[in-house]
């Protein structure tokens, strides 16, 4: 017969036990003592002798407390006889024998809960059961009933989920054993890798008949399902998923695609985590019609200034066989002209600072002048690949149609006396339809040094601006380009009410010129250019407060700010000089401007706090040219520029300029875009212009000009419905040709735990359809997704 003790109170120390290994001479050390201890409250304890034993009925809480007493720290010594160690030897005797302060602390590691709990002294295990509830870690554990081993820290239980913080790893199963510290093994369950509520049922899951968890590593399912709202959908032998606290390598949720012109698509792709801070994605992507396309994608961080992507793609192109005649619709439709069948692009950029030197790398490099029109959507296409870049490196490429491609190198250095070093290189990708000469010019380097510094005590400021550049292309004229421009400005006191600036310049541009060739270059081997320069501008500042009642708005500030300004450069013949940019073509000029800038800003108090944003401008500017052979039509063309901003989010802005000697408004220019904090959105960009491109920039003559017309429109919109569905729509129109360009249609349904995407992409000769999905926490490494 057992003897028994009922115990009051109801607490208990369990443990403290050295059979348990829970406290030990290796948890003692000079200055900090750790020991564990087992602890117990319930409504009733009962005490069992044979076997030693504890059982606790109603609210039983076992918890696994650890103290640390650690020694206190002393004072500093304060007195100068301790400062400079002269205490006697006496004062010191009484502070060696004095006992040293402790202090201890306590930490809850693993907290057991249930309803009714029998504690087995001598084997350390604890069966439990009604509402079992432990945390240990990051994992939280309910069961029916359970079985734990406290010395081994494994168990049983029955009718059990587990909750894992990291990526909110919900997984249940009839059977769940506790096979180590937080790994898991468990029969007829699913898991799932978002949050749910109590009750609720997985929108998506994984089933399995059997699975393994370990921690930093996977979840390994056997006879897996795929199961939307606990319907099986899709099965496999074997699955694995992340179930790692850190990023692992494993495949992300593919892409299905459908094309008029590439056929069935499936992209594939594969993440491999290198280390914390670098990672390789493969994108394997296969088309029916032109076949099996790769792609690589390799990224590293080493903090916000020192990053970089780089990708890659390669393709050997089924229909881009030109001499199969039954391509023949493939180039008709799309209005192709490449002939080449290996297509790849190359791109990618890197922020790098290298001690006192900041370093930019923008890479762009492909195949023919079709490929990124044609391949524009996808995980690796060119619309995603340049949001992407965007996001990351603030810069993404240029626009798809671009048949100059530029590849950048750039590094530079500032120092505190206001002067910059910049030394860059420039690399063009030239995927012209005709090739003619002269080619493309290369800047094989470019150094660019300017600084701005007062010129001794005066008010006097001395600039500079200098620049080498060596201008390299395969065929055509070449040169080594020095260029030299110091300045010297300073503000003139006229009034208190008059804001006044003069300025004045020399400019020195010599030339040595590699001709490359007898034909290409008629003139010397050398050249040179000198050009002097002036300017001043007069205004003023005016601004008004005007109280208003807008909503939290409470006033209006006006700023008004009238100005004059004149420009003046010496006319010097440059007909002799090679033309590589706009440097070497600067017009005469003898130019009077006039304007006026208004600037609105909203005040007032939002929430008990002062805000202030930009509600507008208006800018009108107009010139008079007070050359001779602008005397029949001196004035410039007037230049307006509006702006309104009617809430945070919402910015309009239109541009125009108008001539005044008949050819009435020269161009239309409309930018908009809202956004709110749902994520809806929309932008438009039209524009609608017939400018005149100079051969002589700055000149006034309209005979030196020729025009040139551009109508487009590009708008894109995103708007979140109802039952978490979201639409989007855009649009690229040529208006002159009325062609569309590009036109995107897409729906999301996105809940709480996962999202699926459909996506309508039309460009001229191909219509695309796009299934992709996306499930909480798999398949977005590296913080990419929805």
């Amino acid at each position: 017969m057992n003897n028994y003790n009922p115990i009051s109170p109801i607490f208990l120390t369990v443990a403290l036990l050295l059979s348990t290994g829970l406290f030990s001479p290796a948890n003692v050390h000079a200055e900090a003592m750790k020991a564990q201890q087992w602890e117990i409250t319930a409504d009733k304890l009962t005490r069992y002798e044979n076997p030693p034993s504890v059982i606790a009925e109603g609210n039983v809480v076992l918890e696994k407390v650890e103290n640390i007493t650690r020694q206190k720290k002393s004072a500093r010594p304060t007195g100068w006889d301790d400062l400079l160690e002269e205490s006697s030897a006496q004062e010191k005797t009484n502070v060696d024998d004095k006992k040293p302060e402790t202090v201890t602390t306590s930490k809850i590691i693993t907290s057991i809960k249930a309803q009714w709990m029998v504690y087995d002294m001598d084997l350390g295990t604890v069966k439990a059961r009604g509402d079992v509830y432990i945390k240990v870690g990051p994992d939280q554990l309910t069961a029916d009933e359970a079985t734990v081993n406290l010395n081994r820290e494994t168990g049983t239980f029955t009718n059990a989920s587990i909750l894992r913080e990291y990526k909110n790893m919900h997984f249940e199963g009839k059977v769940i054993e506790k096979t180590g510290d937080l790994t898991y093994h468990f029969e007829d369950g699913w898991l799932i890798t978002c949050k749910l509520k109590d009750g609720e049922t997985p929108p998506w899951s994984f089933g399995a008949a059997d699975a393994d968890i370990t921690d930093g590593g996977y979840a390994f399912l056997k006879h897996a399902t795929f199961r939307i709202k606990n319907v099986p959908i899709l099965y496999s032998p074997i699955m694995i998923l992340p179930a790692k606290r850190t990023r692992q390598t494993g495949f992300l949720f593919p892409s299905l695609s459908l094309s008029d012109r590439d056929g069935v698509g499936a992209e594939f792709p594969f993440f491999i985590n290198l280390s914390p801070n670098s990672d390789i994605t493969l994108y394997p992507r296969y088309m029916s019609d032109r076949g099996f396309m790769g792609g690589v994608e390799f990224r590293y961080v080493l903090d916000q200034d020192s990053k970089g992507s780089f990708m890659g793609n390669f393709l050997n192109d089924d229909l881009s066989v030109i001499d199969d005649p039954a391509n023949a619709d493939y180039y008709r439709e799309g209005n192709y002209t490449h002939t080449n069948q290996s297509r790849y692009w190359i791109r990618g950029k890197l922020d790098q600072d290298i001690g006192e030197w900041t370093t930019r790398l923008d890479l762009d490099v492909v195949s023919d002048r079709d490929y990124l029109t044609e391949f524009n959507s996808g995980l690796t296409g060119f619309d995603l690949t340049h949001e992407r870049f965007s996001d990351v490196f603030g810069r993404g490429f240029q626009e798809r149609t671009k048949d100059q491609r530029k590849s950048t190198l750039r590094t530079l250095r500032s120092w505190g006396n206001g002067s910059s070093l910049q030394v860059g290189l420039l690399g063009i990708n030239d995927l012209r339809a005709k090739k003619t000469s002269p080619t493309p010019l290369w800047k094989l380097p470019e150094v660019k040094y300017s600084g701005l510094v007062p010129v001794y005590e005066s008010d006097a400021d001395l600039s500079w601006k200098t620049n080498y550049v060596y201008y390299w292309r395969d065929r055509g004229v070449g040169a080594h380009r020095f260029d030299l421009h110091p300045r010297v400005s300073m503000a003139v006191p006229l009034t208190d009410y008059l804001e006044t600036v003069v300025g004045a310049g020399v400019r020195e541009t010599y030339y040595s010129i590699d001709s490359n060739g007898p034909d290409d270059w008629k003139g010397s081997s050398s050249e040179s250019r000198f050009l002097a320069d002036f300017d001043a501008e007069v205004g003023t500042t005016l601004m008004r407060d005007f109280p208003i009642n807008w909503g939290d708005a409470t006033s209006l500030v006006h700023t008004f700010r009238p100005y004059i300004n004149y420009k003046y450069i010496t006319d010097t013949d440059q007909n002799d000089l090679p033309q590589f940019d706009s440097v070497d073509r600067i017009g005469d000029r003898n130019l009077i401007m006039y304007g006026m800038n208004n600037f609105f800003t909203l005040n007032g108090i939002r929430h008990g706090k002062e805000f202030d944003r930009d509600y507008g401008y208006i800018k009108i500017r107009q010139g008079y040219d007070l050359r001779s052979e602008a005397s029949d039509e001196p004035l410039t063309p007037v230049n307006i520029r509006l702006a309104y901003y009617p809430v945070k989010d919402f910015r309009l802005i239109y541009r125009t300029d108008i001539d005044i000697y008949g050819d009435g408004f020269l161009s239309h220019i409309v930018e908009g875009n809202y956004s709110n904090s749902r994520g809806d959105f929309f932008t438009v960009d039209y524009r609608d212009s017939e400018a005149y491109t100079d051969k002589l920039v700055d000149s006034n003559d309209k005979s030196d000009k020729f025009r040139t017309k551009q109508d487009s429109l590009k708008f894109a919109t995103s708007i979140g419905l109802f039952y978490n569905l979201r639409a989007g729509y855009s649009i690229e129109r040529s208006l002159d040709d009325h062609k569309t360009v590009q036109e995107i249609f897409n729906v999301i349904y996105q809940p709480s735990c996962w999202s699926v995407e459909f996506t309508s992409d039309r460009t001229p000769g191909d219509q695309t359809y796009t299934l992709m999905f996306r499930l909480a926490n798999i398949g977005s490494p590296f913080g990419l997704g929805f």
